[in-house]
């Protein structure tokens, strides 16, 4: 019998349809239903489209915007990942003035730049994200020299043709509303991200220590969870980076490798990220493992994004 027939059984003078099975290949070449607004996938190796929906439709993009501010930061000129940055008050009542996603950085201790992009990626760190836009921005103030970066993050939108993007903020919490970007645009971020191997070691780690030196010249330890639940979860699973914002809603953006083909995707207001991302991923990869992925647990008191 051809695939996709349907055979006639005849039984006491009453025919039935019996519909063929359908192997795990063919159920993710079925196109996926999403929970997300805005999704997309691009396959690595070609640098086409898979799936797309609503690809060009801007929207909010929450923390997903700190993929940029690594991205800026790891494409500076001479950058020196050993670079010790100390930490001001003002970060911390930064995160506390808006509720935010924190890294727990401490006042007074003296952290590296590879150690704030940990901060930043894993748990979320808005204060992280604060000490690397000041750190790396130009100006004679914490103002000025968040502005600055803010503008670098737009040059560096514009270099990589993502026409539809701007960016307000160093971290995802805009007032004004204008830090936006579509699923297509986010992808070729992500893409980006992914060339620089410190960028691709500090989002695949799902839990990572990292020391500063204090203000008297002590050590503290600090432990971070990676937000992205998809990782530990979904095999190949490589990263990237989780977001939630009011306006936002919960996203994510995504990338796994698995039998040498590697697929990146984006998920914008998605109410069941996780699985909308694996769902993607199995239909790129011709795989049927969604439905039964079990999604890593975080701990107690772990941030959540």
């Amino acid at each position: 019998m051809r695939n996709g027939a349907i055979a006639t059984v005849v039984a006491g003078g009453i025919a039935f349809a019996v519909q063929p099975l359908i192997s795990p290949a063919q159920a993710a070449a079925t196109l996926p239903t999403l929970s997300a607004k805005g999704a997309f996938l691009l396959d690595n190796a070609t640098g086409a489209k898979k799936y797309g929906k609503n690809a060009d439709i801007k929207r909010q993009m929450a923390s997903t915007t700190k993929v940029m501010t690594a991205a800026v930061v790891l494409d500076t000129p001479g950058l020196d990942l050993n670079r010790k940055v100390t930490i001001k008050q003002s970060y911390r009542d930064y995160v506390a003035r808006n509720g935010a996603s924190t890294a727990d950085l401490r006042t007074g201790d003296k952290i590296t730049v590879r150690s704030l992009l940990y901060g930043l990626m894993l748990p979320s760190g808005c204060d992280a994200a604060y000490a690397l836009a000041d750190a790396f921005g130009s100006g004679t103030t914490e103002s000025a020299r968040t502005k600055s970066f803010i503008s670098k993050m737009n040059s560096k939108a514009t270099a990589l043709g993502m026409t539809n993007t701007k960016f307000d903020s160093f971290d995802g919490i805009s007032t004004t509303g204008n830090n936006y970007t579509t699923p297509r645009d986010l992808a070729k971020l992500a893409q980006h991200g992914m060339k620089s191997a410190t960028f691709r070691g500090v989002v695949k780690t799902t839990k990572k220590y990292e020391y500063a030196t204090t203000s008297t010249g002590g050590t503290r330890k600090y432990t971070w969870y990676n937000t992205n639940k998809l990782l530990g979860s979904y095999g190949g699973a490589l990263g990237i980076k989780t977001g939630t914002g009011t306006a936002a809603g919960p996203c994510l953006v995504f990338t796994a490798t698995k039998d040498g083909k590697t697929y990146t995707g984006v998920i914008l207001n998605g109410t069941d990220r996780f699985n909308d991302a694996a769902k993607l991923l199995d239909y790129g990869f011709g795989t049927s493992t969604a439905s039964t992925m079990q999604l890593r647990k975080l701990p107690p008191g772990a941030q959540r994004d």
